[in-house]
């Protein structure tokens, strides 16, 4: 699973969840992308388990892009511990994702094997997405 070699900081703040993507919404790499449409956190499992459905899909053709990164951790205590002696350790790494942001771009194969792919790979994601592809210009 996703998780970065080193970050900054070890723990962070939980951050607010406002506005809309302002990079990385437009597809950049492939003819096809899956496009969050609410905001949200991915989870590296998330992402694993998605890439993994889009990869079957595919039956191991094409290309596929992973636009997003797990970089911030997420913490939680044991279970049953009292209040106080500070924050939990690290439990798992998630992605922040704002509405309009590309999470993944798939290229090489048809259309409707694309669209079923990024159908079945939205089943796995706690946020609402929508198929996008490439407007090609004449």
């Amino acid at each position: 699973m996703l998780s970065p070699k080193r970050t900054k900081f070890r723990k962070y703040h939980r951050g607010r969840m406002k506005g809309s993507a302002v990079r990385n919404n437009q597809l950049s790499f492939g003819d096809y992308g899956l496009q969050s449409q609410e905001c949200g956190w991915i989870t590296s499992r998330q992402i694993e388990a998605t890439r993994r459905t889009i990869t079957r899909a595919i039956k191991r053709g094409g290309k596929l892009w992973i636009t997003i990164f797990p970089d911030q951790s997420v913490t939680a205590r044991a279970a049953e511990s009292r209040m106080g002696s500070g924050k939990g350790a690290v439990d798992y790494w998630v992605a922040v994702i704002k509405p309009g942001h590309i999470l993944f771009e798939l290229g090489g194969v048809p259309v409707d094997l694309a669209q079923n792919a990024m159908h079945l790979a939205s089943y796995k994601l706690p946020v609402k997405t929508k198929f996008i592809q490439r407007i090609v210009k004449l």
